[in-house]
């Protein structure tokens, strides 16, 4: 693997320590839904849905 796709990865995780903090997660700890689920439910799998495109992206990158 070359070291800019390790390196994005990296980042990458970085970024999902940072958006899975605890204070960050309390923010969108509300009673409201959004498209009829909890906004912290919501939250939490978009990001997750998001970084596993990204992280998708970037490993078939390496692969062409």
């Amino acid at each position: 693997m070359k070291k800019r796709h390790q390196q994005k990865l990296v980042v990458l995780s970085i970024a999902l320590l940072f958006l899975f903090n605890i204070p960050l997660i309390f923010m969108f700890n509300h009673v409201e839904s959004f498209f009829g689920f909890p906004v912290l439910y919501f939250f939490i799998f978009l990001i997750w849905a998001i970084s596993i495109l990204i992280s998708y992206i970037i490993l078939n990158r390496f692969y062409e």
